[in-house]
C-alpha cells in the first residue's frame, strides 16, 4: 500500500507544478500587454483621434443662449453655410489662448463661428466674453456637457468645420494655431464654400 500512495503523491505534485507556472505567468504575461499597450499609446498624437462624426449630420441638438447673449444654438443653424463650431469654457485655459486668433477671424468675417459653451457657469461664461470680447455669431449654453457628448467632445477647445448641408466635415482638437488656420482649417473652409 505504500508504494501505491507514492505514486499518486508524486502525480499529484506533478500536476500541480504546470498550475503555478501558469499563476505566475499570466500575470507577468498581462503586465508586459499593458506596457506595450501604454508605450504605443504615449507615442501616439491626441490631436489625430479619428472622430466617427466626420461626414454624418451635426447631432440634433437645441440650447438656450449663454448669459447676455440674445441668440441660442441649434442643429438647424449649422445648415445652409459653411460655418465652424468651438466649443470653449471660461475655465479653459486653452480656450484663451486661441481666442485672439477666433476674434480676428469673426472681425474678418471669413466663415461664420458659432460657439458651444461647455460645462460652464452663466455668469463665469458671460463674463469671460464681455472682457476677451465675443467672436461667435451664436452661442449655446452647454451647461450639463450633454450636447458635447454627442457631439464627441472629450476636452476642451474643440473645433468642427460644418459643411453648408450640416455635416461634419473636420474636427480639431486643442487650440487653433495661426498655422493650424493657414495649413488645415482655411484651405477646407475655402473648398468647402466653392462647393
Amino acid at each position: 500500500m505504500t508504494n501505491e500512495t507514492i505514486p499518486q503523491d508524486t502525480d499529484t505534485a506533478l500536476a500541480q507544478k504546470p498550475r503555478r507556472g501558469l499563476s505566475v505567468m499570466l500575470p507577468v504575461s498581462v503586465f508586459f500587454a499593458i506596457t506595450i499597450l501604454l508605450a504605443v499609446g504615449l507615442t501616439m498624437d491626441p490631436k489625430k483621434v479619428p472622430s466617427p462624426l466626420i461626414d454624418k449630420p451635426v447631432p440634433e441638438f437645441g440650447l438656450p443662449p449663454v448669459q447676455g447673449r440674445e441668440l441660442g444654438l441649434e442643429s438647424a443653424d449649422l445648415r445652409g453655410e459653411v460655418s465652424l463650431l468651438n466649443v470653449f469654457a471660461s475655465w479653459c485655459v486653452a480656450c484663451r489662448q486661441e481666442h485672439p486668433l477666433l476674434m480676428e477671424l469673426s472681425r474678418r468675417n471669413l466663415v461664420p463661428i458659432h460657439g458651444l459653451n461647455y460645462k460652464d457657469e452663466p455668469d463665469d461664461a458671460a463674463g469671460w466674453l464681455d472682457a476677451l470680447g465675443d467672436p461667435y455669431t451664436r452661442t449655446g449654453a452647454d451647461l450639463d456637457g450633454r450636447v458635447g457628448i454627442d457631439w464627441g467632445v472629450y476636452g476642451v477647445p474643440e473645433t468642427f468645420v460644418i459643411d453648408k448641408n450640416g455635416n461634419i466635415a473636420y474636427k480639431h482638437i486643442g487650440p487653433i494655431s495661426e498655422q493650424d488656420w493657414e495649413t488645415k482649417i482655411r484651405p477646407l473652409v475655402e473648398k468647402l464654400q466653392q462647393l
